[in-house]
């Protein structure tokens, strides 16, 4: 089966934690508080370097280096706030650079054409790397990603950055907020988003900048930071045979990410529908996209300003990572298998009983006359599908073709989707409903909307709402031709669609499984769908994918429905459907498909 390409979950050394501690003392040195007086309605930026040397690894196994530098974009005398927006798929996107002097609030717009997607500022950076001998080897920029706060410069900075904690990467997102908080620092790294390098061991010199351009645009100072690069080749088998716990992660590349994360489906929130997670592979984490590969988290006790609520895509992409202390996540691993193994849970889940802050379901079913009050309520949207790719199906079964893809069903608000499901004794099945909230967030009301069932299959284990949405491949008329078989779901705040929308939340919860779905003995679960967020499932599964083996050649569409039945309580019935068109080719055993561009969204 063809994916699309994904980067590995990063096994990066890092010089440890006397990173986080020099990102401290360097900004310290270079920003202090500014004067309330005098400062400056515009942000200041500048670029520092959290160290003057670093040591990156090499690995025999899987050769190449990440360019983690330890460089940072600091913001002083207020915060650096990108808003990126599209007013529809036939639109270019547009950025324009929010700034705020106390109640007054100014915009100005950034250069057209100059961010052409979500993912961040494109070449942002230039890197020049020299070696032992003073001959360049390298010479490259890279994207910078605001959102990869990595935490405060200065003591007096807000406890907490108010904006997301990644850039989305979902093809058919619709807005973003970018921002670095006032008084921190984020990673100049691209993370995900950057390829290795083929650097062999040995000494270098790296030299960092921002490019003219962003220079320019944002009153940056022309100040390269120099740092000293040691690259040092290691093998994993090695080091597990020396019985030593290396600092990074297990080195996985994309080729092996794909093959065990990226069918782990919806294990543990190793994505939505797919395969248990082999026992061994330590990149396992509760924050696995549903499809993607698994994001490990920073470790209990240690901050890095960017919080583990990622907006994590059950599938294709995975998000940005947060910026340090990236030396750190292969002991987060080893702690989350130790874990999982002592409570007997898969890596990556949890006991149910563990609900994410502000997610705990009712105690109790509701009492008294169900009543849908006139508040605010979620408009659940769908957007086109993506990722889509023919195969023969994870059990190759002989002569079949399937056609898999990805999809997503997102809130535009104003209020969150809320559904409670309650269990009684004996039963299979949870009744499920829906709760309404005023403006102070008061539950006034609720409605019966359907139920929720177990799933025991392997990589599932969890409760699924009933009837969320539904697939179907419609014929070139536009009329059915197969429906997906997948119809109940487990919700989770997979991907950030449109943070721009009226009450976004930039920081929800449930953003995976462990936090959503319960477990098997649960007596009540809640599930929710929070305002600018969307979830998004990976279908790659015989009788979830289409079956096209006996479909004539020729032109179809993907129609993506939320809430095909009606049950849920929504402002807005008529934009529930998406359609993406595919041309079906090939022979049987060997179909193809080609997926032309949607509107300006040329991805397939």
């Amino acid at each position: 089966m063809t994916r699309p390409q994904q980067g590995r979950t990063h096994r990066l050394t890092r010089p440890s934690i006397a990173i986080a501690a020099a990102v401290a003392v360097t900004a310290g040195v270079v920003a202090a508080a500014p004067d309330a007086k005098t400062a400056e309605p515009t942000p200041k930026l500048s670029l520092i370097a959290a160290s003057t040397s670093v040591t990156l690894d090499s690995w025999k196994d899987d050769p190449g280096v990440y360019l983690d530098l330890g460089t940072y974009l600091t913001s002083e005398n207020g915060a650096f706030e990108l808003k990126v927006t599209r007013k529809s798929y036939k639109d270019p996107v547009v950025a324009t650079q929010v700034l705020r002097n106390g109640k007054k609030t100014t915009t100005k717009a950034l250069p057209a054409g100059l961010v052409k997607d979500f993912s961040g500022l494109p070449g942002f950076a230039q890197v020049s790397v020299t070696d032992a001998a003073g001959k360049t080897v390298l010479k490259q920029t890279e994207a910078f990603c605001p959102n990869n706060a990595s935490g405060r410069i200065r003591p007096d900075a807000p406890a907490q950055s108010k904006y997301p904690q990644s850039c989305p990467v979902n093809p058919f997102t619709l807005g973003s907020v970018w921002g670095v908080e006032n008084g921190w620092a984020s990673n100049t790294y691209a993370g995900y988003y950057a390829k290795p390098v083929q650097l062999a061991a040995g000494t270098y010199t790296a030299k960092i900048s921002v490019t003219k351009k962003y220079r320019d645009l944002f009153g940056i100072a022309n100040k390269p930071q120099t740092v000293k690069v040691t690259v040092r080749e290691r093998s994993w088998e090695e080091e597990e045979g020396s019985g030593s716990a290396p600092r990074s992660a297990a080195p996985q590349s994309a080729k092996s990410a794909a093959g065990t994360q990226g069918h782990a489906g919806h294990a543990g929130h190793g994505g939505h529908e797919g395969h248990q997670q082999a026992a061994d592979a330590p990149a396992a984490s509760a924050h696995a996209a549903h499809g993607a590969p698994a994001r490990p988290e920073a470790p209990a006790g240690r901050t890095t300003g960017a919080t583990p609520t990622f907006n994590v895509g059950h599938g294709p992409y995975p998000p940005a990572p947060p910026a340090l202390p990236w030396a750190l996540k292969k002991e987060s691993l080893q702690r989350q298998a130790f874990s999982a193994a002592k409570v007997g849970d898969r890596p990556g889940q949890t006991d149910g009983s563990r609900q994410a802050p502000g997610a705990k379901p009712n105690a109790k079913r509701p009492t008294g006359k169900a009543t849908v009050p006139d508040v605010p309520k979620p408009d659940l949207r769908s957007l086109p599908a993506y990722g889509i790719t023919v195969s023969d199906g994870y059990e190759d079964v002989p002569g079949k073709d399937y056609l898999a893809f990805s999809a997503n069903v997102w809130n535009a608000g104003p209020a969150k989707l809320v559904v409670d499901g309650f269990r009684s004794p004996g039963k299979e099945l949870m009744d499920a409903y829906q709760y309404f909230y005023d403006a102070k967030g008061k539950q006034v009301g609720y409605t019966p909307t359907g139920t929720m069932e177990w799933d025991p299959r392997p990589g599932h284990e969890h409760w699924h709402f009933t009837d969320f949405a539904s697939y179907r491949l419609l014929k070139a008329d536009k009329k059915e031709s197969v429906r997906s078989g997948k119809e109940a779901f487990c919700l989770a705040n997979t991907d950030a669609v449109d943070y721009t929308v009226k009450n976004a939340n930039w920081h929800p919860g449930n953003t995976d499984l462990s936090t959503a779905c319960g477990q098997e003995n649960s007596i009540s679960v809640r599930e929710v769908l929070d305002i600018g967020s969307g979830d998004t499932y990976t279908q790659d599964l015989p009788g979830q994918s289409f079956d096209i083996t006996g479909l004539p050649n020729g032109t179809y569409y993907i129609q993506v429905l939320a809430n095909p039945e009606n049950r849920l309580k929504e402002t807005n019935h008529k934009n529930n459907s998406a359609l993406r068109k595919v041309v079906l080719g090939g022979k049987k055993g060997a179909r193809t498909v080609k997926v032309p561009a949607h509107e300006l969204v040329n991805a397939n």
